[in-house]
């Protein structure tokens, strides 16, 4: 029920990030979503994408630090509270969310988040009702 990511380690610096875009614009892999967390030095770009194993090869060849993790996608109706509500059912059951980022893909939202225990929040995504997605989804809804 978890879909891949891949978390792109980048100095904060002029190029860097081009850098990323051309080898995935070279390689034809979409981007479906990401976000950027920074420090002073570094970047951290994390990125949901259409071939998320090849797009990590591919950037390892270009010499990027890069590393694929296993991250939770929830689908939501595009409606006020949603993502309160679902966050909430993580928090009832004492599931610690680490990161947590949001868009819209055909006309829903989805929520991507990592926790502490992927375990317990799968087991919380069926007793909630939640709907979990896989990146087939995904890639069927971009």
């Amino acid at each position: 029920m978890t879909i891949n990511q891949l978390s792109i380690f980048i100095e904060n610096r002029s190029g860097t990030l081009i850098k990323v875009l051309e080898a995935l614009k070279e390689a034809k892999i979409q981007i479906i979503a990401s976000t950027i967390a920074d420090t002073a030095e570094y970047g951290i770009y994390r990125l949901i994408c259409s071939e998320p194993t090849r797009a990590c090869e591919c950037l390892k060849k270009a010499g990027v630090a890069v590393a694929l993790s296993d991250v939770f996608a929830i689908e939501l109706d595009n409606e006020p509270g949603c993502a309160a509500d679902a966050v909430q059912a993580f928090s009832a059951a004492g599931i610690s969310i680490t990161y947590m980022y949001s868009f819209l893909l055909g006309g829903k939202g989805i929520l991507v988040f990592r926790t502490d225990d992927n375990a317990h929040a799968a087991d919380v995504i069926a007793k909630a009702g939640l709907r979990g997605i896989d990146e087939s989804a995904l890639t069927g809804m971009a």
